[in-house]
């Protein structure tokens, strides 16, 4: 009896403790349950409840079925019904997940914050890991699309030990995409220990050089962090860069023409190579063999490529004849991995040892939306040359500025100096400024005092044009009224001429430019100057681009196996993209009182 009496007090102990155990989860409430009923049926049970938490619930239920399957306006509707006052905590972050979710299919990463923002957040380690995983995932994915990329890694280190395999495996990816396109002044300690060692594995490899380099830092790292997830398993890309070939360099064949139009371009190109080839030896590092062989005199690329390789070449730098560089691009495999010094067609697939290089205008077009759009600038205007050049610098510009959500207002094709003026007045809408003065006039009977004024709905200029032209156009802006207009340009008005009188008329202009152009300090180039003085002026970026390509040559299979990373160079900041097409990001200069002033560059 007595061991009854003991098992039946032990049994009503343990159910008071399991009572007391539950008490915070029913003052959290219960996640809505996946309903055996259509929406129409909950939004029925809905409005006859006599229960407000009830309502609420149901609702809840309805809005979240109709997000499941894809009918987004229907679950907005839902929930804008459903009043999370009414609601227990745990169905306050189900709410707020799926109010975040249903901003950010509309593009609205702020909108998803501010949902996520609730104070039933906080509670969101109680819940079940399948709405963790779903808010974790959510509240990322905002904070990225917001710009806020060391939040959106926290997310994700939270998010992290609630996933397995494939899902886990991307995660990890994808927190490594974000702090490797960080800037090195970004990648600071951090409370969370995981995030202090992810920032510190990015930090690591942006300060090592070569391949080489980049994998003894991965090693040094994966010591010091032995438990850190990244060096349990590393991120795909990372695992890729191991697995690189360590075998050095040895032998470059460099295709350029020696004849022709290119001539010239080819020996500027030619020059800046071999200028960095032999500053690289000067500081003791090891150096590939050159061998120069000459494109204007080819008839074969096949024949080319197998002296090539009979010679020894590993590697081919070349040619810049864009039908050769077309030519590479529409073969299915290159006996060798080429990095051409132009580019083929727009859209024209390549194949996988093709890497295109070249100083293209694009990459200056949206260079200008990059910086516009980070000065806080929405609307614009155009003014790029008529032809060929000008409309594939205009669909660069107009393609990147509105797909990041700016508008372009009107565009004009830059005329002979006789029409300029009233192509800016019709850009900027002055002609109509000056009928409302005259209307006013007959209005109101005699004259009246009216400074026609531009369109206000611009809130800058986005101008492409020689440095002749850009002459003529900023005066002209400061003439029809328009002086107050930013204007942000591509580097083709830059001469490099030193003419202050020249650059006093571009007052008040931005452009980006290459580093070889606005750092006269460099050592490099200060060699290259002293031998070829020519250097030192606009064609200075073919020399910076001949530098650039003997940097990248060893360095490809880097750049394409850590795609969020980059290389400082002289013709700008290089990085692939999936194309295989090297892009360049430039510095930022002004024209202020007849001389170029250096600008903080664009952040990233």
């Amino acid at each position: 009896m007595t061991a009854c009496l003991r098992l039946f007090s032990a049994f009503c102990l343990a159910a008071l403790l399991a009572a007391c155990a539950s008490s915070p989860s029913s003052s959290l409430g219960e996640l809505p349950r996946t309903p055996d009923a259509s929406i129409e049926q909950l939004l029925e049970r809905a409005d006859s409840s006599k229960s407000a938490a009830e309502a609420a619930s149901l609702r809840l239920s309805a809005a979240d079925m109709a997000y499941q399957q894809k009918d987004l306006p229907r679950a907005a509707r839902i929930l804008e019904q459903v009043s999370l006052d009414a609601l227990k905590p745990a169905q306050q972050v189900f709410a707020s997940t799926l109010a975040a979710e249903l901003a950010m299919n509309r593009n609205q990463p702020k909108a998803a914050l501010k949902a996520l923002q609730h104070p039933s957040l906080q509670r969101l380690g109680e819940l079940p890991e399948a709405q963790q995983v779903r808010t974790y995932t959510v509240h990322s994915a905002a904070l990225e699309a917001d710009g806020q990329q060391l939040a959106a890694v926290e997310q994700r280190v939270l998010l992290a030990p609630l996933l397995s395999g494939q899902a886990a495996d991307a995660n990890q990816n994808t927190i490594w995409a974000l702090v490797a396109a960080l800037p090195a002044e970004q990648l600071q300690p951090a409370a969370n220990p995981v995030v202090s060692g992810w920032t510190s594995l990015a930090l690591a490899l942006k300060r090592a050089g070569t391949l080489e380099q980049q994998q003894a830092a991965i090693d040094a790292w994966r010591k010091q962090n032995p438990d850190h997830p990244a060096a349990v398993k590393l991120p795909e890309p990372l695992a890729k860069l191991k697995e690189l070939t360590s075998e050095p360099l040895t032998k470059i064949a460099l295709l350029l023409p020696q004849e022709g139009p290119l001539a010239n371009v080819a020996r500027a190109l030619r020059d800046g190579f071999m200028a960095a080839h032999l500053q690289a030896q000067q500081s003791g590092q090891p150096t590939p063999d050159i061998q120069v062989y000459d494109s204007s005199k080819i008839t074969s690329l096949d024949d080319f490529y197998r002296q090539a390789q009979a010679a020894g070449a590993q590697m081919v730098v070349g040619p810049l004849e864009k039908p050769l560089v077309k030519q590479l691009a529409a073969m299915a495999q290159l006996p060798l991995p080429t990095l051409a010094m132009n580019y083929a067609d727009a859209g024209q697939k390549a194949p996988p040892q093709l890497f295109q290089f070249g100083l293209a205008a694009e990459d200056e077009a949206r260079e200008v939306s990059r910086r516009a759009r980070a000065d806080g600038l929405v609307r614009a205007v155009a003014m790029v040359p008529s032809g060929e050049w000008g409309d594939r610098v205009l669909a660069a510009f107009r393609q990147d500025w509105e797909s990041n959500g700016g508008t372009l207002l009107a565009a004009e094709r830059i005329a002979q100096p006789v029409a300029l003026a009233q192509q800016i007045a019709d850009l900027l809408k002055l002609r109509q400024s000056e009928g409302r003065a005259k209307s006013l006039q007959e209005t109101v009977g005699g004259d009246v005092a009216a400074q026609p004024s531009r369109r206000q709905d611009s809130d800058f200029l986005f101008l492409a044009a020689t440095p002749q032209q850009a002459q003529q156009i900023k005066p002209t802006l400061n003439f029809q009224y328009a002086g107050d207009l930013p204007v942000y340009a591509t580097s083709n008005l830059y001469s490099a001429s030193g003419d202050v009188n020249q650059y006093n008329d571009m007052n008040g202009i931005r452009f980006c430019e290459t580093p070889w152009l606005l750092d006269s300090n460099n050592p490099l180039r200060q060699q290259v100057v002293q031998q070829w003085p020519q250097a030192a002026g606009s064609l200075g970026r073919l020399y910076a681009m001949g530098v650039d390509a003997y940097g990248l040559a060893p360095r490809l299979g880097q750049l394409k196996a850590l795609p969020d990373s980059r290389i400082e160079g002289l013709s700008g900041s290089l990085s692939i993209n999936q194309s295989q097409r090297i892009e360049r990001q430039l510095p930022w200069a002004e024209f202020a009182s007849g001389q170029v002033k250096r600008l903080p560059d664009t952040p990233r």
